[in-house]
């Protein structure tokens, strides 16, 4: 890395992707101060990631959590743009949040390399994709981190920051800046791991939930009561799955699995049975849970 060491040296962040978690981040980025582009390459993506971010702050206006003048700043450091090339070329941080696909990501970075200036570090917000699978083909592997948030990326205070083998310090530590400077709380993850932190911890609640309920010795309700009632979770594990879509439970397992190899990290038969039904949970008005 050239002459990025701190956070007070990124003026233009780039976001790869317009979906959910782009939008926010993007948002989240531009709150911060930073001059922030939002690349997809749908122009209909883009169109309704600036309508929903819009939306948003006028929400956060109108019910006194924003100042307007905030706000309009905040959008105005927004841009939005379907060639990558000019994006990339002033951009000093890149956060990329595309599918969740290898084949993609490993495009993508490939084409970061090359567009982006070299002192720019690129991180995937991948959940379940350690960095180390696409650092190479940047030709900076020392510049390149997972950097994932969470979802509502607008609310949730976590981020882990993933360093890969060859990851720098300077790199860590200026994306653990950034994220405090976004107004977020970064955890560090020394090696890679499938699944990080947040979804192993929420994979093993998730498991014995899933146990206790196919072995029939408790309900679900029950065992969504229990977490709450005596180990103070806002929500169940079961509540949460249909919150979050049993069809990302589902994949985060199989990805998990995929990396792992490992017999407690297979899918749950309950959960693929429920997703193939198409009862995803709350999106799909059934889950674990009926939500007429």
């Amino acid at each position: 890395m050239s002459a990025i060491f701190g956070v007070d040296d990124i003026s233009n962040i780039l976001v790869v992707g317009a979906g959910t978690m782009g939008r926010q981040i993007a948002m989240s980025a531009a709150l911060a101060g930073f001059s922030t582009t939002i690349y997809d390459i749908s122009s209909d993506g883009l169109t309704a990631a600036r309508t929903e971010l819009q939306d948003w702050a006028a929400q956060r206006v109108a019910k006194g959590k924003m100042e307007q003048e905030s706000a309009h700043a905040a959008l105005e450091r927004l841009d939005y743009s379907v060639t990558l090339g000019s994006a990339a070329a002033k951009a000093d941080y890149v956060i990329e949040a595309a599918a969740e696909r290898l084949d993609i990501k490993t495009q993508i970075f490939e084409e970061l390399g090359h567009l982006t200036p070299a002192h720019a570090i690129l991180a995937t917000n991948s959940s379940t994709l350690g960095s180390s699978k696409i650092a190479q083909v940047t030709g900076r592997p020392a510049q390149v981190c997972n950097m994932h948030f969470f979802n509502p990326a607008l609310v949730m205070k976590c981020v882990e920051v993933v360093r890969n083998e060859t990851t720098s310090e300077a790199t860590v530590k200026t994306s653990m800046q950034l994220a405090r400077k976004m107004g977020k709380e970064p955890v560090l993850i020394h090696r890679e791991i499938p699944g990080f932190i947040a979804n192993r911890l929420m994979g093993a609640i998730q498991r014995e939930a899933l146990y206790l309920a196919d072995s029939g010795i408790a309900t679900i309700e029950d065992i969504d009561t229990t977490a709450r009632s005596a180990l103070g979770h806002p929500m169940g594990p079961f509540e949460l799955m249909d919150m979050i879509g049993l069809d990302v439970i589902d994949f985060i397992a199989q990805s998990m699995h995929a990396e792992s190899g490992a017999v407690e990290d297979e899918p749950n038969a309950t959960v693929a049975s429920l997703v193939a039904q198409g009862n995803l949970g709350r999106k799909s008005g059934t889950g674990f849970y009926d939500y007429d």
